[in-house]
């Protein structure tokens, strides 16, 4: 008997909305929208992205959660890893007594009919859930849309006969369950490029060749298994995990349009070629608001509200550094004093601590946003901690 799998939700959604709006909503947020995305108190401005927090796909993903803690109160209920990369938020999934299978005191062999597992919104590999199948445990699915249109893409490609060239983190979950995808059949291949310095080193191979066994080292971890730069780079389609930067996706689609052009010319550039527009709605929402309020206001300072593992909240920050000092930060907690603010600098890998952080004196523009997987509340607490450190006297 094939094993239970909800992925249209519990029933539950009634049941649960108290509790979802006790701990992820805020009335304070609510009342800055109704008034033009801005806040004033005293000598502070907060002026908030038009488009930031919860996404539809993270704000599902949370809701069936919940829903299954309240449809199996006598059972074993896990997660396969974070549901989404917001540490606030799976501390509370947590404080429902559901368990991460990605834990080292957990064991995925350990499973059984009885356990119920939730699929994280960025989804598994194909390996996980047949293993979990197998098993025979009750899954609930939150995989988001918006991962599974690229799920279609690159299937697309491999009964095409195309190599998926995929735009992402390859340690990311959500691109480990995309190039999975790729090849679940056995002549699909994949190759994961980090940023355009990675993509231009595909892209001369494409057009001229070079050393095969440093380019295999070099993506060592980044593609299929037996990869072959002279076979797999002559068909390529593009794809993307859907929370990279919209603009970098786009310029390295173009990139590699252009390679195959030089290589074999335009006659046989749509036989070669291919490329869909992956990167989620919400994704790109988020990054255009931040450009237009960046365009639109003079801000001292930029607030990116967003777990540091958060590839969307790190985008976020990446636009916003490039015109005004910009700190991302995980919580309201980095923000211990006028001060001192522990956040993650664009491009680091570790936060660390800045002092003086906010200028003292004069009136204060502030901007404001949050990644996909922040909600309001902690939005609020940091607004309200601006107000009391830029308010003090």
């Amino acid at each position: 008997m094939p094993p239970l799998i909800f992925r249209k939700g519990l029933d539950l959604k009634d049941a649960v909305a108290g509790q979802l709006a006790a701990s992820y909503h805020s009335a304070l947020v609510g009342q800055i929208k109704d008034s033009g995305y801005r806040y004033e108190a005293g000598r502070l401005t907060v002026h908030l992205a038009k488009e930031f927090g919860f996404c539809y796909g993270v704000d599902r993903a949370v809701d069936y959660a919940y829903q299954a803690r309240e449809r199996f109160p006598d059972r074993t209920v896990f997660l396969t890893g974070e549901i989404i990369h917001n540490p606030h938020v799976n501390a509370k999934l947590r404080g429902l007594g559901i368990r991460f299978l990605s834990d080292p005191s957990e064991n995925v062999d350990a499973l059984t009919p009885d356990d119920v597992v939730i699929l994280p919104a960025f989804g598994v590999t194909i390996a996980m859930l047949e293993g979990l199948s197998g098993r025979g445990c009750t899954l609930v699915d939150t995989t988001c849309g918006s991962v599974l249109n690229v799920w279609k893409n690159v299937r697309r490609y491999t009964q095409d006969g195309l190599t998926s060239i995929i735009h992402g983190k390859y340690w990311h979950e959500e691109t480990q369950a995309t190039a999975s995808q790729a090849t679940a059949s056995s002549r699909g291949r994949y190759l994961v490029v980090y940023d355009k310095a990675e993509a231009a080193i595909v892209c001369d191979y494409i057009r001229s060749g070079g050393s095969r066994d440093a380019f295999l080292a070099k993506f060592r971890d980044a593609s299929s298994p037996g990869f072959d730069p002279e076979v797999d780079l002559n068909h390529i389609g593009l794809a993307n995990q859907t929370t990279m930067l919209m603009t970098e996706s786009l310029e390295i689609g173009d990139m590699f349009r252009d390679a195959i052009r030089d290589r074999y010319g335009d006659a046989e550039l749509a036989s070669r070629y291919r490329a869909f527009d992956t990167i989620c709605s919400a994704t790109q929402d988020r990054q255009d608001a931040v450009n237009q309020l960046l365009a639109a206001e003079p801000l001292d300072l930029m607030l990116v509200v967003g777990g540091y593992n958060s590839s969307n909240t790190c985008n976020l920050a990446h636009i916003c550094a490039e015109l005004v000092p910009t700190y991302h930060i995980a919580d309201p907690g980095c923000m211990e004093s006028p001060a001192r603010l522990r956040h993650k600098p664009v491009g680091a890998k570790a936060e660390i601590e800045t002092t003086d952080w906010l200028p003292s004196r004069g009136p204060l523009r502030v901007g404001l946003t949050s990644g996909a997987s922040t909600p309001d509340n902690l939005v609020e607490q940091v607004i309200r901690q601006l107000s009391d450190f830029a308010n003090a006297t």
